[in-house]
């Protein structure tokens, strides 16, 4: 017998060639995802953004605790302000913290200090990790495995976006201690990834690069 109160649940099972179906058209849809640097200025419905952090907010939790917050920036002064703090950051990353060979790892990414698709993307979904949930009461409560939890929740918002016709980038300057500030979040917060959303401009272009095949990433025991 729960102490707490539990409901049936909602499960469809289906026949397993279309659970096969399904998995396939996930795959061929998913790996057509592709990181962009280069954004059309065109504006995205806000319902859009809204129903894709529902998505990401339906991810598991440790203790269901949904130790996240995202902070969902169309206003063009305050992507201004988070650009021109990102790019100090990768100034200091590319020309002093970074190793050789991490530089040399980036290179075929053509990637470099300057990002300008922070302003001219249409939305920027910045998501923080909380540390610690606070109740109606004012009491502190912990957050449990809170790093793999907004990861999951990242993944879902990736997915959520790109299902929805819209091209993504997963920002992570570091330190990235400045959107705390630009944004206004509190001390119970930090930074986690600042993901870039919206249509891709036209002519836009992607590194060549590969995916490693199921056998270099999985081992099935049967």
């Amino acid at each position: 017998m729960h102490e707490w109160p539990f409901k049936p649940l909602e499960f469809e099972m289906l026949p397993e060639d279309e659970m096969q179906r399904r998995a396939l058209a996930f795959y061929q849809q998913i790996r057509r995802r592709r990181t962009v640097r280069e954004f059309a200025d065109r504006a995205v419905p806000r319902d859009i953004i809204e129903n894709a952090i529902r998505a990401a907010g339906s991810a598991p939790s440790g203790a269901n605790m949904q130790p996240w917050h995202f902070v969902a920036v169309a206003d063009p002064a305050l992507k201004t302000r988070i650009r021109a703090a990102a790019e100090v950051e990768e100034r200091a990353l590319y020309q002093h913290r970074a190793s050789e060979e991490w530089l040399q790892a980036l290179a075929p990414l053509g990637t470099d200090e300057h990002k300008p698709f922070l302003e001219t993307a249409p939305w920027l979904i910045a998501v923080f990790l909380k540390k610690f949930t606070t109740d109606a009461a004012g009491r502190r409560h912990k957050n449990y495995y809170t790093a793999e939890s907004v990861g999951i929740a990242c993944g879902f918002l990736l997915a959520a976006l790109h299902w929805s016709g819209l091209a993504t980038l997963t920002h992570t300057p570091s330190p990235m201690k400045f959107l705390s500030e630009v944004l206004d979040r509190p001390d119970s917060e930090r930074p986690y990834i600042l993901v870039v959303t919206g249509y891709p401009a036209e002519g836009a272009t992607v590194p060549v690069i590969g995916k490693e095949p199921l056998e270099r990433i999985a081992t099935f025991m049967v």
